[in-house]
């Protein structure tokens, strides 16, 4: 079994977490911004996350001879841990949960903002938790500047959203550019309008994409994306985006420090002589929960969609191979990401790994939802 015995180790493999962290909200998003259904993307990131698992499980997990305090992979399958499994399952459970309700968030809130609640969140609350469990091994004064730090970011991202959501209102009502106000309050493109701007525009020489692509920030533009977006969010209420983004980030702060119960028993669950479950075999029953209620919850929303977005079918699913691969690189890298970070969580600690995760896998995202926004159809 592969075991990171030193930060300098620790420290390589967060790297790696953070660049693929960051990376994998971005194709969602961009996803999402093309009319791919979130069912369908989260289906097929579902199966390459629990790959990932499964991987790392059986390379990484497997390597050297097993000890009795640090048995292999295959070996400790067979042990009687179970309340650590629940702790690892519980942990999946949550991210899962947490990764499906940012997908939503993310088309009403937009990623750069949900990420930074989301993330800030992570730090205020796993955290504070992850310091306590790991009895305090890292410094409280540096750790606990950051988590204030964060919980300003909270407080400031919230005031961005409202801001951005009043200026695309006002954008919105002053649009007479082919556009219509909608009946419930939304907008909609007027179609005549439309088609007659693109006839022109074709006949002066621009092709149909170029003819229809408004200036990015623009009324137009906005209301173009929400024509080519699968979730709608003309219309809806800022506190409906901001309470998805909250409830994700309590989520999704809680999935570290179960796995930290997993792997490190604090509240002494397991019977006297049963090793503690190595973050590998930890790692694959997290990834399994994360994977039953992923595939379980949009199986569900194919048939019984929710936020508006159009129903579908298993059949339409397997049928569906426009921006399958990046659906399935974004798992992957998803899992890959999350692996590393506890490989690296368990030797400088978890509260260590989850501030450093954060705050690199957030700087990583606001470049790329920059470039998502403003290619929407590329």
């Amino acid at each position: 079994m592969f075991v990171v015995e030193d930060k300098g180790s620790a420290i390589a493999l967060m790297c790696a977490a953070l660049l693929f962290l960051g990376t994998w909200p971005a194709l969602l998003t961009l996803l999402e911004r093309r009319g791919r259904l979130p069912q369908h993307t989260y289906l097929d990131y579902s199966i390459t996350n629990l790959l990932a698992a499964v991987l790392i499980a059986l390379t990484l997990g497997q390597l050297g001879d097993s000890k009795q305090n640090m048995p292999n992979f295959f070996t400790q399958l067979n042990q009687d841990n179970w309340p650590s499994v629940l702790f690892a399952m519980a942990g999946g459970l949550v991210l899962s949960i947490g990764n499906l309700s940012t997908q939503y968030a993310w088309a009403y809130v937009g990623l750069s903002v949900t990420e930074v609640i989301c993330a800030s969140m992570v730090v205020v609350i796993g955290t504070t938790l992850n310091y306590f469990l790991d009895n305090r091994i890292n410094r409280a004064d540096i750790l606990f500047t950051g988590v204030a730090c964060f919980l300003v970011a909270v407080i400031l991202g919230t005031a961005v959203h409202s801001s951005n959501a009043a200026d695309n209102e006002e954008k919105l009502s002053e649009s007479t550019n082919g556009y219509n106000l909608g009946k419930n309050g939304g907008m909609e493109p007027n179609k005549q309008g439309m088609h007659d701007a693109l006839e022109v525009d074709i006949e002066n020489g621009a092709c149909a994409e170029e003819a229809t692509r408004a200036e990015a920030g623009t009324a137009e533009y906005l209301i173009e994306l929400e024509g080519r977006r699968s979730v709608k969010v003309f219309g809806s209420s800022t506190l409906k985006g901001l309470g998805l983004v909250f409830f994700a980030g309590v989520c999704l702060s809680l999935f570290s420090p179960a796995l930290n119960l997993a792997t490190n028993d604090q509240w002494h669950t397991l019977k006297g002589g049963v090793p503690h479950l190595v973050v590998y075999t930890a790692f694959f029953y997290f990834s399994m929960s994360c994977f039953v209620i992923g595939v379980g919850l949009n199986i569900l929303f194919l048939y019984r969609p929710m936020a508006g977005v159009p129903k579908s079918s298993f059949r339409a699913y397997l049928g569906d191979w426009e921006g399958r691969q990046w659906a399935l690189l974004a798992g992957l890298l998803c899992g890959l990401g999350n692996g590393f970070q506890f490989m690296g969580g368990q030797a400088a600690g978890y509260a260590a790994a989850d501030a450093v995760e954060v705050c690199f896998a957030e700087s990583m995202s606001s470049p790329y939802s920059l470039y998502a926004c403003s290619h929407p159809a590329q």
